[in-house]
């Protein structure tokens, strides 16, 4: 089941009608118990679209408010009750506050940047490799990755496992995919 969360309409509802930005940490608190609140009334496993379109500015505080603590939220949840976030519309001028909470709590996310799912934070070159084949191929199983990165099929698994547990992709019956994307496009 996918959802779609429009940050801006999360935080005039919390927070104040007239209100585009994301700037101390009680905002994002705000913004988060209410992002939290919408997700969970969704059952797993559930693809949320957390859309950053319409917020004009985000500080330090509201980036590990929200995206870093729902991430955490995210990781430590069983596999049968598997939420995976997807993020859009983050802006340049976004990047510094999200990629700096990211980096300090070593987390990382998939956002679609003009189209294409990415990866966002603190991530390994084998995850990295590993991470791109399913995006370009998925749904994809371990072979198929050992064989496009020139690893073992045991490599490929641990892997796959690792971007599994943090929720970088979803593991279905027919192979691993990026969460939010459909064959290789961001949905």
């Amino acid at each position: 089941m996918m959802h779609h969360i429009d940050v801006s309409t999360v935080l005039r509802g919390a927070v104040c009608e007239l209100y585009s930005n994301l700037v101390t940490r009680p905002t994002g608190a705000a913004v988060r118990t209410a992002i939290e609140a919408l997700l969970a009334e969704g059952q797993p496993p559930t693809i949320t679209t957390i859309d950053f379109s319409h917020v004009n500015l985000i500080d330090f505080s509201c980036a590990d408010e929200i995206v870093a603590k729902l991430l955490l939220q995210h990781v430590a949840t069983t596999h049968e009750e598997a939420r995976y976030v997807f993020f859009r519309g983050m802006r340049e001028d976004h990047l510094d506050a999200v990629e700096a909470v990211l980096e300090h709590r070593e987390l990382a996310l998939v956002w679609d940047r003009d189209g294409r799912p990415e990866l966002l934070g603190r991530v390994d070159d084998d995850e990295r490799l590993a991470w791109n084949v399913v995006r370009t191929v998925g749904p994809v199983w371990a072979p198929h990755v050992a064989s496009s990165i020139g690893a073992s099929t045991d490599h490929a698994e641990f892997q796959l496992t690792r971007l599994w547990h943090r929720r970088l992709v979803m593991r279905q019956s027919d192979g691993y995919v990026v969460p939010g994307v459909v064959r290789g496009v961001a949905a």
